[in-house]
């Protein structure tokens, strides 16, 4: 059999639009099908790589830092319990350091939420 070659797509030619707004959005990230089927000891790991794909992905930026107030509500029910789902707010900033590679960096924060029907994706627009 032959297979045609697809031209691949290059993730730095990120549009000039994308890359240059510094944007918030507050969302939803569903924590439980991310981690379902993994170890028990390595579930609080793992969350929080897939936090910080999610994030890479959605804002586009290779920079993640994420804030230690997820950090701790990710592991506050132990290593093997992450919980089901958390409110995250994401925040591409401009990168203040002159040697960093990026020109932007994604900062993703834990939003307090009590119950999680009927929220959506909001667009936060800074004045």
């Amino acid at each position: 059999r032959r297979f045609c070659k697809m031209a691949k797509k290059d993730k730095k030619s990120v549009s000039k639009a994308i890359k240059s707004e510094y944007a918030t959005r507050e969302l939803t990230f569903r924590v439980g099908l991310k981690v379902k089927g993994t170890t028990f000891k390595k579930r609080g790991p793992k969350a929080l790589k897939q936090v910080r794909k999610f994030a890479r992905e959605e804002m586009r930026t290779r920079d993640v830092r994420i804030d230690t107030k997820l950090n701790a509500f990710l592991f506050s029910k132990g290593i093997r319990n992450v919980p089901k789902r958390v409110r995250v707010r994401l925040s591409r900033k401009r990168n203040e350091d002159e040697d960093a590679e990026e020109k932007a960096y994604t900062l993703v924060e834990y939003v307090p939420c009590v119950d999680f029907k009927g929220l959506r994706t909001e667009n936060i627009i800074s004045i």
